[in-house]
C-alpha cells in the first residue's frame, strides 16, 4: 500500500482508506463481517479509517475503536465527524453556525468520538456539513481553537456538501482548517476546477469520498435495480436518475481495456490526481477489500485513458 502526505499535517495516509458509513447499521450491515473487513484492510496496509458519529449514533466509531485497541503496534489514523446539532444534511445557508455547530456541541461530540475510538486525540476531526457563510464567525474560530487547545484533534477539517466543492474555499483561506473531504469520481470532477488548485496551494489534505458514485461505478446497477424505501439510494437512483446513470456507466465500461474492471478504473482515476491524499471506500466484503487495496499498487491510469475519462464528467444539479 502506497502512502501520501496528508497536506501540512505531517501525517502519511494510505492511498486507499476505509469509509465506515456502511458499517453503522445501514442497509443490513453485520458487525462480524465489518470487523473482519476492517482487520483485513489493516493487515493489507490500510492505515486511514473514516467514520462519523452519525453512522449509527457512534456505532461505526466504536467498531473503529475496537480495531485501534487491537492494533496498538500499528499507526492507524482515525478520522471522525461532528454531527450538525440540527441534524440537517446538507447544511442550509439559512441556518447559522450557532444552530449547527455551537462550540459546546462541537466539544461534546469530539469527546464522544474520541472515547468511542479509544484514542487520546483524534487524528482528523471534521465538521460533518459546512456552509462558507459561517467562515467569518467567532463561533467557528473558537470551535476550532478549543479542539486544538484541549488536544481533541490533531487536524481539523470540513466534509463538504454534495456537489458543492466550492462551498468551503473561504474556510480554507482562513488557515484554520487542515483538510477537506469532498465527493470526487469519474462523474463528479468539479473539485478539479477551483477546490483542488487551492488545496495544492495551501497544502490542504484531500479525502475523496463516494468514489463509486454510491455504487453505480461498481458496475452492478441495471435498469431493474431497486433499493428498500429507507435506503437513501432509492431516491438517488430513482426513476428520474437511474436510466441516465446506467447509460453513462455503460459508456464508460465500453472504453476500458481488457482486464481493467470498472471499480478499479474508478479508484485509479481518483488516485491519478496527485492532489488527492486518500480515497475512502465502503467495503464490508473481504473480496472487495482485497480488490480495492490492490488498486494502490496498480498506480495511476495511463494518460490516454485518463483523458478519455475526463469526457465523462457529469455536472448534476444540487437537490436540497
Amino acid at each position: 500500500m502506497n502512502t501520501r502526505s496528508f497536506g501540512r499535517t505531517g501525517l502519511y495516509v494510505s492511498e486507499v482508506g476505509v469509509g465506515l458509513w456502511g458499517m453503522g447499521g445501514w442497509s443490513g450491515s453485520d458487525d462480524v463481517q465489518s470487523r473482519q473487513s476492517l482487520l483485513l484492510a489493516c493487515d493489507l496496509g490500510c492505515n486511514f479509517f473514516d467514520t462519523a458519529w452519525a453512522y449509527g449514533n457512534g456505532h461505526s466509531s466504536r467498531l473503529l475503536g475496537e480495531l485501534v485497541a487491537a492494533n496498538r503496534d500499528k499507526r492507524l489514523i482515525t478520522a471522525g465527524k461532528i454531527p450538525p446539532k440540527n441534524l440537517k444534511w446538507p447544511s442550509s445557508p439559512t441556518d447559522t453556525i450557532d444552530d449547527v455547530f455551537p462550540v459546546e456541541h462541537v466539544i461534546a461530540y469530539a469527546e464522544r468520538e474520541r472515547e468511542a475510538m479509544q484514542v487520546d486525540s483524534i487524528d482528523v476531526l471534521q465538521y460533518h456539513v459546512w456552509d462558507d457563510g459561517w467562515t467569518q464567525t467567532s463561533t467557528f474560530e473558537r470551535g476550532v481553537s478549543e479542539l486544538r487547545r484541549r488536544g481533541l484533534a490533531r487536524a481539523v477539517g470540513l466534509s463538504l456538501n454534495r456537489w458543492e466543492p466550492w462551498n468551503g474555499m473561504k474556510a480554507i483561506k482562513t488557515g484554520l482548517i487542515d483538510c477537506v473531504q469532498v465527493i470526487y469520481n469519474i462523474f463528479d470532477q468539479a473539485p478539479e476546477d477551483e477546490l483542488f488548485p487551492l488545496c495544492a496551494e495551501k497544502k490542504i489534505g484531500v479525502i475523496a469520498r463516494v468514489p463509486l458514485d454510491e455504487g453505480s461505478l461498481g458496475g452492478k446497477l441495471t435498469l431493474d435495480t431497486t433499493f428498500p424505501a429507507d435506503d437513501f439510494r432509492a431516491k438517488y437512483f430513482g426513476p428520474e436518475n437511474l436510466p441516465e446513470t446506467v447509460r453513462r456507466v455503460d459508456a464508460i465500461r465500453k472504453i476500458l481495456p481488457p482486464g481493467l474492471s470498472l471499480p478499479q478504473a474508478a479508484l485509479r482515476f481518483i488516485l491519478s490526481n496527485p492532489v488527492v491524499s486518500t480515497v475512502i471506500v465502503g467495503m464490508r466484503d473481504e473480496k472487495h477489500v482485497r480488490e480495492n487495496m490492490a488498486t494502490s499498487a496498480a498506480g495511476p491510469l495511463d494518460r490516454g485513458l485518463l483523458d478519455e475519462l475526463k469526457h465523462h464528467r457529469w455536472d448534476r444539479k444540487v437537490v436540497r
